[in-house]
This record gives structure tokens, C-alpha cells and sequence, in this order.
């Protein structure tokens, strides 16, 4: 990555992270569990607080930013530049920065490596940036394996609600679903994962 395009790749990354935690978060709180527990602290408050908007607005307030720090929590930061972590930015010939990718380690002994982010600019989606990001990480996760001395080298995808789109990609590459998370009985994210 050259240092003029730092806020480029930045700001892709940023965009990329707020806009799927808007959407999960969205997902998450017009499940039914979720309306019917918003509607209920709702009314609580609206004994207590004396007004309406205040007793209506808070709870959702409250709830979007649990959810938006749940993820962030549960997502982590960007690595440290260099090392398995990267970022690495996927340029078109024409120079345009069309993707980045960043790795982490798993958290565990022979957990493998984990993508941390993986956007591609909305202008550039449909044309295998993805595909080719997702090999590049494949081969930094091999690499990442031998020189850990892992008996294998393993690479875990989180997809959120938000970009199951991604899952029909990722099945295609040879990725297995096998778990995720959520609330409320609702999977918020589907972890993609594939032995190398």
C-alpha cells in the first residue's frame, strides 16, 4: 500500500465496517424477540420518563449501540500492519484501490488464521476482487501455518447477515458453514471456515 493511499483504503475499510454493523443491527432489532423487548422497556419508561419520544426513542438508542459494541467487541480491530495482519489492498490496473483484506490469528492454538475484514469497493464487487483477495489469504494463512509450525493451515470467514450474499462465494471456494453467533435465537454472523 503507497501512503497516499492510506485514506483511500481507510476510509473503504470504515465504510465497509459501519455499513454492515447498521444492517446487522437493523436485522437484529426487527426480530420479533427484539420488537416485543423494545415495546415493553418502551412502555416501562413511559411511566417513568414522562414523555413519550424520550420513552420510545432511549430503549432503540440503547439497543443500536449494545449491538454496534457487541460486534465491535466480538470483531476486533484491525491488526497491526504487517505480519499475517496486513492490510492488503487490492489495486485495478487503472490504479484504482478496489479492495482490502486484514488477517488475524486465531485465538486459540490450531485455530488457523481469521479475516478480519475483507471489503470491496461497491464500484468494483462482481469482478473476482473478492475471489482473489480470498486466495491471496489463503496462501498468507499457508505460509503463516508452516512458519508457526502448524500441522495445518486453516482459514476462518465471519459473514454477517448483512453480507450473506458472500456466502454463495465462499461455498463455492470450498468454504464449509460452521457455526456463528447471534441473540435472541436470531444468527447475527455464520462462520465460513476451510482447511488448506
Amino acid at each position: 500500500m503507497r501512503e497516499d493511499e492510506k485514506p483511500l483504503v481507510l476510509e473503504m475499510l470504515k465504510a465497509g465496517v459501519k455499513d454492515t454493523e447498521n444492517r446487522v443491527a437493523l436485522h437484529a432489532l426487527t426480530r420479533p424477540p427484539a420488537l416485543l423487548l423494545l415495546a415493553a422497556a418502551s412502555s416501562g419508561l413511559r411511566f417513568v420518563l414522562a414523555s413519550f419520544a424520550l420513552a420510545l426513542l432511549l430503549p432503540v438508542f440503547l439497543a443500536v449501540a449494545a449491538v454496534k459494541l457487541g460486534l465491535r467487541a466480538r470483531w476486533g480491530s484491525l491488526p497491526p500492519p504487517g505480519g499475517l495482519g496486513g492490510p492488503w489492498v487490492a489495486v485495478r490496473g487503472s490504479g484504482d484501490v478496489c479492495g482490502v483484506l486484514a488477517l488475524a490469528p486465531g485465538t486459540n492454538a490450531g485455530d488457523g488464521a481469521r479475516v478480519t475484514r475483507l471489503s470491496v469497493s461497491r464500484w468494483h464487487r462482481r469482478r473476482g476482487v473478492g475471489r482473489r483477495l480470498l486466495a491471496f489469504a489463503e496462501a498468507r494463512a499457508r505460509a503463516w501455518a508452516g512458519g508457526m509450525g502448524e500441522t495445518r493451515a486453516r482459514l476462518v470467514v465471519p459473514v454477517a447477515v448483512a453480507t450473506w450474499g458472500v456466502a454463495g462465494m465462499l461455498e463455492g471456494c470450498g468454504y464449509q458453514a460452521e457455526g456463528g453467533w447471534g441473540c435472541l435465537g436470531y444468527t447475527l454472523v455464520r462462520e465460513f471456515s476451510k482447511d488448506l
